[in-house]
């Protein structure tokens, strides 16, 4: 199998300061894109931030959930603003695949502290959940400028968040299970907003 990346490149090195040294030296073999090859990450990051979309995620972390990582990963796919974590501070970054370096990531110890910074900043939440009286996602328009969130792995939004989204959006199953995973959800509600909205 073909390695990821590139090997050492080629002397003289280029003289840019958004160049890491060490990369030149030793050869990228980061999973990003060909743009970012030998890039330091705080270069990736600043480039990134000037063409960040204009929407974030949030999911609710209140028993460990294990789908942080995949919301994390995808939010750095579709560009998303930034990434909030309610409940506990720890997540397991491994399904994040490193993507979290690129990525800003904030921190709410409660729901209080989400609804307070998105009032700030005057961004409606958009939880995404099956429940009763939730739509269809696929047939509304989403707000340019939200925070969409996940509940958790079985328990889904928390009631505090369904008090406080401006909708409930639901994603549409054929099959005979009744939800899918916040990573999965995530993704999917993610890409909703960029074919609305993505230039």
């Amino acid at each position: 199998m073909d390695e990821v990346g590139v090997g050492p490149h080629p002397e003289p090195w280029p003289e840019d300061d958004w160049l890491d040294p060490e990369l030149l030296a030793g050869g990228d073999r980061r999973n990003v894109t060909d743009r970012y090859r030998y890039w330091t990450v705080e270069a990736i990051v600043t480039d990134l931030d000037g063409r960040r979309h204009p929407f974030h995620v949030a999911i609710e972390n209140w028993e460990h959930d294990m789908n942080i990582g995949t919301v994390v990963r995808n939010a750095n796919a579709f560009m998303a603003a930034g990434v909030h974590i309610v409940g506990r501070r720890r997540w397991n970054r491994r399904g994040a695949m490193v993507t979290d370096r690129y990525q800003h990531v904030f921190h709410h110890a409660g729901i209080g502290g989400l609804l307070e910074w998105a009032a700030g900043e005057e961004l409606p939440l958009i939880g995404i959940d099956n429940l009763p009286g939730s739509v269809p996602i696929e047939a509304v328009d989403l707000p340019e400028r939200c925070v969409l969130i996940f509940g958790q792995e079985g328990p889904g939004l928390s009631g505090a968040v369904r008090d406080a989204a401006s909708m409930v959006c639901s994603i549409s199953q054929f099959g005979s299970t009744r939800s899918i995973n916040a990573g999965v959800a995530s993704g999917i509600a993610m890409h909703t907003w960029i074919r609305q909205h993505a230039r």
